[in-house]
């Protein structure tokens, strides 16, 4: 049987508000599609944890064994300042301010993006498209909306038509707004007088005079819209049914609700889904239980949150500290950060690698005479951890399932008599899922010098044991106890053994 079978995947979908059972459009093969981002300043924390999340999903995915196409964009038009539809292109804007081009911008800041991706082992997507380089699909798209009567031109802009669109299908599905209150609650912007009413959105904007990114189009010189880029290249590289779309919280209104008006709205079958079958959503960031903002003055970077440089944070964190501490929370739950948390994680993700390394310090398994019962305690925790990715990618629950092998690797190399207890086929297994849950899946990356590492901390447990022993004959036994006790809070267990010997297990 194999993994996708043994371990069917079901997730929370936003657009129908339920956990669901994930059946893609075609079986073993997944298309997912992620909004990247407007590339006009430095990566920030949310991003990172957006992206690190649905880089998980995709890494399951294929751990499972699906073939996966995954896509996530580069904005670099469209995208105005505010997210209405008046003001300056935040490209553009940029460009002006640092005195170069448009596209210099956006290279400056799509190469920080990847530095920043690699910095935190994401992986890059199959495709990563940009909306410059879809102009021309996002005029035909454009056309065909129009054409089935859901958008209208103004003096050279072109505007999705709400209200009209409305009396065919359900706009604020995904957000679960509804068109009559959003009309009621929303203030007529200045220089949104050319729309029928407020909750119209362009998908062409004319470009006045000075506007630098700008191209013909069958209504005058102008630019696509924010929405329009995302509705364009998913269904180009996916097609107009695909299996997940995936973004930040923020995204669900009014991005994520337009594609799906976009897409029905441009559809010309019977079958007009909207673009995915599943809408997954990351949560947002909060510090010491505040939501994270520059203007909060809480919205670190993540160069200074692995360089300690802020004034919250007491230190640095190392990159996969920082991944680990991600995951350590589900992706559709708040994540907290807080110096104790972090250091929290940097403490688990430690004791994690420190297992990891000393799986080839082992004695083999299977010597002696086979317990089944140990057999099966010892594989269980992996199946778990696995069972906990299939159940909505629950990277948390999956983690405390991994310490609970860790701790019998602890065990097995305190004592090879268990190990020998353990079937050799189960345990060659387990060890295997093990490894590929931490490094394939979760995608952390051992940042100890691997046996190095285990043969550096036996010398360093030696000492501390040999302290404790001649403090112990000195009958100085609050030393005695400081170091036991000491060691106890980071994690390690000393053990007094007959005949005056001592060893220790990582917790």
């Amino acid at each position: 049987m194999s993994l996708i079978e043994q371990y069917p995947i079901s997730l929370y979908n936003s657009l129908n508000k339920q956990k669901e059972v994930f059946t893609p459009l075609i079986e073993g093969r997944v298309g997912m599609y992620v909004c990247g981002p407007t590339v006009y300043s430095d990566v920030h924390l949310g991003n990172v944890r957006t992206f690190m999340s649905f880089d998980v999903i995709f890494r399951y995915l294929k751990y499972l064994g699906y073939k996966v196409r995954y896509v996530r964009n580069i904005t670099d038009v469209g995208h105005l300042v505010g997210d209405a539809d008046e003001g300056e292109d935040k490209i553009a804007k940029r460009a002006r301010l640092e005195e170069i081009e448009p596209m210099e911008v956006v290279q400056k800041y799509t190469n920080g993006f990847h530095d920043v991706m690699r910095l935190f082992n994401i992986q890059e997507p199959s495709i990563e498209p940009t909306a410059t380089g879809h102009i021309v699909e996002q005029i035909e798209f454009i056309q065909g909306i129009i054409k089935n009567g859901y958008a209208y031109e103004v003096d050279g802009s072109v505007y999705f038509d709400v209200l009209k669109y409305n009396e065919d299908h359900p706009y604020g599905e995904l957000s679960g707004r509804n068109t009559e209150e959003m009309l009621t609650n929303t203030r007529a912007l200045a220089g949104q007088d050319q729309k029928k009413n407020s909750l119209d959105f362009a998908l062409w904007k004319k470009a006045e005079g000075g506007h630098l990114m700008k191209w013909p189009s069958p209504w005058g010189i102008g630019f696509p819209g924010w929405h329009l880029e995302c509705s364009v290249m998913s269904t180009k590289y996916l097609g107009d049914k695909f299996d997940i779309h995936g973004g930040g919280m923020d995204l669900k209104f009014p991005h994520h609700e337009a594609e799906i008006a976009q897409n029905k709205g441009c559809c010309s079958s019977d079958d007009c889904s909207g673009g995915a079958q599943y809408w997954v959503h990351g949560n947002m960031l909060t510090v010491n239980g505040r939501k994270m903002a520059k203007s909060e003055g809480n919205g670190f970077t993540p160069e200074e949150l692995l360089t300690g440089n802020h004034k919250l944070l007491e230190r640095g964190y190392s990159a996969m500290t920082v991944r680990f501490f991600m995951l350590m929370s589900h992706y559709a739950s708040t994540l907290d950060f807080s110096n104790e948390a972090l250091q929290a994680a940097e403490k688990g993700y430690k004791r994690l690698m420190a297992s990891v390394n000393l799986i080839e310090k082992l004695q083999p398994a299977g010597t002696g005479s086979i317990d089944q019962d140990k057999t099966e305690a010892f594989a269980a925790p992996v199946k778990q951890a696995l069972k906990d990715l299939s159940d909505d990618f629950n990277t948390a629950k999956a983690i405390a399932n991994l310490f609970e092998v860790a701790s019998s690797i602890n065990t097995f190399y305190q004592n090879a008599n268990d190990i020998a207890q353990i079937d050799a086929k189960v345990y060659e297994e387990t060890i295997s899922h093990f490894k590929g849950i931490i490094f394939d899946v979760l995608g952390l990356v051992n940042e100890t010098t691997g046996g190095q590492s285990a043969d550096l901390l036996d010398g360093v447990m030696g000492v501390l044991i040999e302290m404790r022993k001649q403090a112990k004959f000195a009958k100085n036994y609050a030393l005695s106890d400081q170091i036991r006790d000491q060691l106890k809070e980071v994690g390690v267990q000393l053990k007094d053994e007959k005949g005056g010997g001592m060893s220790y297990t990582i917790d």
